[in-house]
């Protein structure tokens, strides 16, 4: 009876077997039943078989204008960006520019002036000449400079957007540079100041000197800061450098509200970012509340917000110009923390414990050949030789 049942039983397996495959495929092919979309889905009126029937951009701020336009547009999949914006009601915020307006030159113009260059470089026969003995040569001040009076300010503004200056200086505003800063650390123009350079707290230790264009009778506030720096309130800053008052791009001459300290990014802190940033006054200012003691040798004295000095006074200044760098530790900061700020160095740098061993055996059994070599104190053996 036992063994008939058995026999049942391993007669039984095949026929189950179909069945749960069948009832499992069924009800995969339920699930992967494609559920309509809510609405229209992006790009579905582009016929794909002709693509070029497509209109062209033929510019890339057309195609940038477009593309505004495109991500603004209400649709319904984007669910989330809804939810961020839920969750964080400045996401998504514009800015606000609060900088010099600026004068855009009429396009057409520019085309007929390019146009014009074009035709008198093919006519010209000394240009044709220089090209083909391949000793033509470009001034690259003169680059620098078209460069300068077209795409310079809103080039910076993307630099300064990806250093974050914007976002840490003046939260949720921009402006764009249109006054070219140059600054040099030394009479050779070496260490000058760009856009984001290394330079060390060494090499920036004095004064820079600073030139910029400006018109006769007009009044500058120029500053220099660092968003990085502060050993106790990550919000706040430490300014190394404030003149107001500036007459005609004079810096020497202006009203030196607080005297140059020279950087001094602590160690094992990593690159810290010091930003310049001019500002074009409409009047004369009275900074007798922003005036340090002079020297300022108190960290607590030099602490600063640009948004709060430019909140204060936003009514007689516009921010106009900026330039920035980054530095790291070197041996002068321990000089600076020690001699001109009159205090012990903070050091930030991990220190690694001793690596553990555990306690010798006598009869190693199982250890590799060099057992022992963890043991030893490391210094050099003077057995063997004669």
């Amino acid at each position: 009876m036992a063994l008939r049942i058995v026999s049942f039983s391993a007669l039984r397996v095949g026929p189950d077997f179909w069945v749960n495959n069948g009832r499992t495929f069924v009800t995969t092919v339920f699930l992967r039943r494609r559920v309509p979309p809510l609405g229209p889905m992006p790009n579905e009126e582009i016929d794909v078989a002709n693509l070029e029937s497509l209109e062209k951009y033929r510019s890339y701020n057309r195609y940038f204008r477009q593309a505004e336009e495109a991500k603004n547009k209400p649709v319904w999949w984007k669910t989330y960006r809804s939810h961020v914006e839920k969750a964080d009601p400045e996401h998504g915020a514009e800015r606000v520019d609060i900088g010099l307006p600026y004068r855009q030159t009429c396009r057409i113009k520019e085309v007929r002036a390019r146009k014009q260059v074009m035709k008198d470089n093919k006519r010209s026969v000394e240009l044709e000449r220089a090209s083909r003995l391949r000793t033509l040569r470009i001034s690259l001040d003169g680059v620098e400079e078209t460069w300068r009076k077209t795409t310079a300010p809103f080039h910076l503004k993307k630099l300064a957007d990806h250093y974050g200056v914007f976002r840490d200086l003046f939260p949720m505003a921009y402006f764009l540079p249109q006054v070219t800063l140059h600054i040099s650390y030394s009479q050779e123009n070496r260490d000058q100041v760009h856009h984001g350079n290394r330079l060390t707290p060494t090499e920036a230790a004095s004064v820079p000197q600073i030139s910029f264009a400006a018109e006769e009778g007009s009044l500058w506030t120029l500053l220099l800061t660092c968003p990085d720096e502060h050993l106790v309130d990550s919000e706040a800053e430490y300014v190394h450098w404030l003149v107001g008052n500036i007459p005609g791009g004079a810096v020497q001459d202006g009203e030196e509200l607080c005297h140059y300290l020279p950087p001094f990014p602590p160690r094992g802190t990593g690159f810290h970012r010091y930003v310049f940033v001019l500002f074009k006054q409409d009047a004369r200012i009275s900074f007798q509340e922003d005036i340090r003691p002079s020297p300022c040798s108190s960290l607590v004295d030099r602490t600063f917000k640009t948004v709060d000095f430019y909140r204060k006074h936003q009514d007689s200044m516009t921010p106009a110009g900026l330039a920035f760098f980054q530095s790291q530790w070197d041996q002068s900061v321990t000089s600076t923390f020690h001699h001109t700020l009159n205090m012990k160095e903070p050091v930030f740098e991990f220190i690694r414990p001793p690596v553990y061993h555990p306690p010798q055996v006598k009869f190693p059994h199982g250890k590799p050949l060099r057992y022992l070599d963890r043991y030893r104190d490391g210094k050099e053996h003077t057995y063997g030789k004669y």
